[in-house]
């Protein structure tokens, strides 16, 4: 099984940033406009549209608000892993920074590229929103 893990560094508090990631619902599209394009619920599993037009079903499997961390699994999506399971946590890194480490295991193998890929583009995403640009799709655009 491939694991891949993103430590990014933000210029916020570790609970202005826990805020948004802890919720469930509407987290990916507040913490990524524009990568994210659209998130909705069903019962215990949202549905995640990326602007690419990846789908990605994942069902809630934990949040501990005492840690800050935030487990889903991935149970259906455009790529279709055999098995892809995830977590945030949040972690202070003094008042006004923060870390958030996001890991991925997912099989089969080969699908660890595709997947970091993404996770890094969308953790710039991820830091642009919290570090409070404006739009940071455009922010990244530019930035190519």
């Amino acid at each position: 099984m491939a694991s891949i893990s993103k430590e990014i560094l933000i210029r916020s508090s570790a609970e202005d940033v826990w805020a948004v990631v802890g919720d469930f619902a509407a987290g990916p599209s507040r913490m990524a406009p524009g990568y994210v394009v659209d998130t909705r619920v069903e019962a215990d599993t949202r549905v995640v549209t990326f602007i690419d037009g990846t789908v990605a079903r994942e069902r809630f499997v934990a949040l501990d608000h005492e840690s800050r961390r935030i487990a889903y699994a991935v149970v259906g999506d455009s790529l279709q892993p055999a098995h892809d399971n995830a977590s945030m946590q949040v972690l202070a890194d003094g008042e006004r920074r923060c870390r958030l480490i996001w890991i991925h295991d997912v099989l089969p193998d080969d699908l660890a590229p595709t997947l970091d890929a993404a996770m890094t583009h969308g953790g710039a995403v991820i830091k642009h929103t919290f570090e409070g640009h404006r739009n940071p799709q455009a922010d990244l655009t530019s930035a190519s």
